[in-house]
């Protein structure tokens, strides 16, 4: 137990105790593990960590076979943009009901899956088994195979009920679904020099950002997986000479398979501030051994750091000593944040993810600050009571982790996939830097006496 500005001791839950941790301690640090029952952990469902990750596929029909509930629950979850498709913005469900769960709900699939695929002519189709679906023993597999003999679309299965007794995450699940399409088509016009962009999903037109950076040093995208994704590029993929890694939590799968099966090498990379963006394209042209796209990309990061730099720099004046905590989904997601407040003269006080694994939280706790709290797979509790300990002055995180931070009178940063500001890139630095100040130094935070705040919460296992 830890005080915090109130005067209350911060208690987790003996379960969860191992979970959390400060940079100095001698203790034992722990992670990868299922959730505590009765935490109220911010994770989401195994169906809602596979559809945010193959939404993105803009050509492809997405069903969601359970209750309107669950195709409700993350429709339209992320601010991915398609340079053409727009089926992915539909939310379709089967919308199973009493009836169904009674007596099954497969004719019912059969049916809609036929009737959708006659009237929108997808490239292919994911239908995503909910928990209900795991309960009732619906054979989607089987429906899948016999729309895809009469309708001669792929349709594809993606396993992703929430407690069916496995290990299988929904991010697992998406990249098994995924790995069906590729090497279903030809690879010819692909260049040696060729990659895909995985774990990138095109928030806000970032995808399209990182693009262009490798094709101004020469350099060949031939699929982002999932952002703007079309069906045809995730068929060919198996092409490529190298696979960049961005959200490792969710690719990891998936990109073991193309190592595995296909021979490509997996660099994980990270496209959010200067050094890291900069790192990328670095490490790319030495792993093609390239002197010349070397060159090319030095040149790129000088004349992209000189527009930017300034005004970054004008920031940091006004930022310098202001603490953050951030709580995100990917481990690799905290690392660059990490590096990126303190390129604004920010410290970073608190650190979590939901799916970091050990190696990350190693990596973490390399670049944190000596004092700074790292949970793993927290809950709204903890959280609101760390930001209290820690006094700090921005929180940065997703939509769950907005409502602490506004009930405590701290400003927040929105880095999760329903924001519309494109935050990767070099110019995405500066989107980064201008709205963390513009929240950090808004005037509205005089009136929040958070400071002074006296709550009444408990950690207690006990308490309401």
């Amino acid at each position: 137990m830890t005080p915090d500005q109130t005067g209350e001791s911060i208690h987790v839950l003996d379960d969860r105790a191992a979970q959390v941790w400060t940079k100095g301690s001698s203790k034992e640090f722990a992670c990868d593990r299922k959730s505590t029952a009765g935490a109220v952990t911010q994770r989401a469902c195994a169906f809602c960590g596979s559809r945010v990750v193959l939404y993105p596929i803009a050509d492809a029909l997405h069903i969601v076979h359970g209750p309107i509930g669950c195709a409700v629950y993350n429709w339209d979850i992320r601010g991915s943009l398609s340079s053409g498709p727009q089926l992915h913005r539909n939310s379709f469900s089967t919308d199973l009901a009493e009836k169904e769960v009674i007596f099954g709900g497969e004719k019912k699939l059969k049916a809609s899956l036929i009737e959708l695929i006659e009237f929108y002519k997808p490239k292919a189709a994911f239908v995503y088994s909910t928990c209900i679906v795991g309960l009732i023993g619906d054979d989607v597999e089987a429906i899948c195979k016999q729309v895809t003999q009469m309708t001669g679309i792929d349709c594809i299965p993606v396993d992703s009920p929430g407690f069916k007794g496995t290990n299988k995450s929904g991010y697992q699940a998406a990249c098994e679904a995924a790995y069906k399409l590729v090497g279903t088509a030809k690879t010819d016009g692909i260049k040696k020099h060729s990659i895909n962009l995985m774990g990138e999903f095109n928030i806000a037109g970032e995808a399209w950002m990182i693009r262009k950076y490798f094709e101004r040093i020469g350099v060949q995208v031939v699929a982002t997986i999932t952002g703007d994704g079309r069906v045809d590029d995730l068929r060919r993929c198996h092409g490529a000479s190298l696979n960049l890694v961005q959200c490792s939590g969710s690719m990891t799968q998936l990109s073991k398979l193309l190592e595995d099966k296909h021979g490509i090498p997996m660099k994980r990379v990270s496209f959010f501030g200067f050094e890291d963006t900069a790192q990328a394209l670095y490490d790319t042209a030495e792993h093609f051994g390239d002197s010349e796209m070397m060159d090319k990309a030095e040149a790129l990061v000088r004349e992209e750091i000189a527009k930017y730099a300034p005004r970054i720099k004008a920031y940091k004046k006004q930022l310098k000593g202001k603490k953050a905590a951030l709580y995100v989904g990917g481990a690799f997601k905290a690392f660059s944040l990490v590096l990126a407040l303190r390129a604004l003269g920010m410290q970073t006080v608190l650190a979590g993810t939901q799916t970091g694994n050990a190696e990350d939280y190693e990596q973490l706790k390399e670049i944190c600050d000596p004092g700074t709290v790292i949970v793993d797979d927290s809950n709204p509790l903890e959280l609101a009571k760390f930001v209290l300990e820690k006094d700090v002055d921005l929180f940065i995180g997703g939509v769950k982790e907005r409502p602490i931070a506004y009930k405590l009178g701290v400003a927040f940063c929105d880095h999760n996939h329903e924001r519309k500001i494109p935050l990767a890139g070099f110019e995405g630095m500066l989107h980064f830097a201008d709205e963390v100040a513009r929240s950090v130094l808004s005037p509205v935070w005089k009136f929040a006496p958070r400071r002074s705040f006296k709550t009444n919460i408990h950690l207690n296992p006990g308490n309401d």
